[in-house]
């Protein structure tokens, strides 16, 4: 029988799986859409980028359901203070995906210049919303979220969707929407030719510049702006019943979250492949290295997730009104039987999964070409 501790160590790491491979493969067709009015000049050009993540963007999108379910299922205080402190900011997320499925099935129906053009905007905005209202969110983690617990654990949020919108957030979502641009970018690269690839690496190379400057400059603000993080005293039960009142929080002596960079210095390894990603981003795209941009743009995801991560850990969701009631992985998650069925069932359909992804990238891949649109322009999108 796995021991308590470990269980909740393990979806930790496998919700940071989930939301990385969400990042990964939802990310860079959310990316590509993004930037897609930018780089397809004519319809056939816009309709040869849809149509390379046509076989894809469902499936990846099943990354993000699977993550906010593995979400309520091993931490259902975290999800439940979520959802109802950004209850906003989500459905303006979800109002926006709303357009990419419409978007896609209808967007070629009508051969009509304004309604082609419109919904091309619709899936720019389906694409570059949820990227980054995801970095906003991020981005209040560190400044913690204003939420209290009563003596039945019952949490009351005091925010408003507008607070979340503060300075540091939005160098946040600006993180994470230029990276995700950039790795819809170099997949743009990898499944175009011609002129579309080449705008795509251009547009693949600013938004990595742009990456780089925010990633580095929310780094810089967290430790030189006088953003404190916590620190969760010991000793504490880690073994023990779930009980995020049972624990005392200290807010000095963490300055920016840079404690367990210090405590355990593998852990810079997450900022090093961030950075070392958008370094490679932008030197190959200007290089016109679709699979070498790929690779770093894959990289600087990973690590961006990563350096989040491993900075609040093991905090889920801080409080900014009373750090000693912030959420995290030891206090806010299931009993121990749920997360044991739950291991048992992610060791049976994760590799399931991961398999058929792989083979349906596999069987699906190539480049598509004007000539191709134009060939198949009734059975594309």
């Amino acid at each position: 029988m796995i021991e308590y501790e470990l269980l909740k160590i393990i979806w930790w790491v496998l919700v940071g799986v989930l939301l990385i491979g969400f990042a990964l493969t939802d990310g860079f067709d959310m990316g590509s859409m993004a930037i897609m009015p930018f780089v397809g000049k004519n319809d056939n050009e816009r309709r040869a980028a849809i149509n390379t993540i046509a076989p894809h963007w469902d499936g990846n999108q099943v990354w993000f359901i699977t993550a906010g379910g593995a979400l309520f299922a091993a931490w259902p205080m975290v999800y439940a203070t979520a959802f109802s402190g950004m209850y906003w900011a989500l459905l303006l997320v979800l109002f926006a995906l709303f357009l990419r499925p419409v978007g896609f099935d209808y967007r070629s129906k009508l051969e009509n210049t304004k309604w082609r053009t419109s919904w091309d905007w619709g899936l720019a905005v389906g694409g570059a919303v949820p990227a980054l209202v995801f970095g906003v969110a991020f981005g209040n983690m560190f400044l913690g979220v204003p939420f209290t617990l009563d003596e039945t654990v019952r949490s009351t949020y005091t925010g408003s969707f507008f607070a979340l919108l503060n300075p540091f957030a939005i160098v946040c979502g600006l993180v994470s929407l230029s990276m995700l641009c950039a790795h819809g970018g170099a997949w743009l690269m990898l499944r175009t030719d011609g002129d579309l690839r080449a705008r795509s690496a251009k547009a693949t190379q600013m938004m990595g510049m742009l990456f780089l400057a925010c990633f580095l400059g929310a780094g810089a603000w967290l430790y030189f702006g006088g953003i404190e993080g916590y620190t969760l005293v010991q000793p504490f039960d880690t073994n023990g019943v779930a009980n995020p009142l049972a624990k005392e929080v200290l807010t000095n002596g963490n300055h920016g979250w840079m404690n367990n960079y210090s405590t355990y210095p593998i852990t810079m390894l997450a900022p090093i492949a961030g950075i070392l990603g958008g370094i490679i981003v932008v030197l190959a795209a200007g290089k016109d290295k679709a699979g070498f941009s790929f690779l770093g743009s894959s990289l600087a995801v990973v690590g961006s997730i990563l350096t989040a991560g491993f900075a609040l850990f093991p905090f889920l969701m801080p409080s900014s009104l009373n750090p000693a009631i912030s959420l995290t992985m030891w206090d806010a998650v299931s009993s121990k039987n749920t997360l044991t069925v739950m291991t048992v069932a992610a060791c049976i359909f994760v590799p399931l999964i991961l398999c058929y992804t792989t083979w349906c990238y596999y069987k699906m891949w190539g480049v598509i070409t004007n000539k191709h649109v134009q060939d198949n322009s009734h059975s594309l999108y």
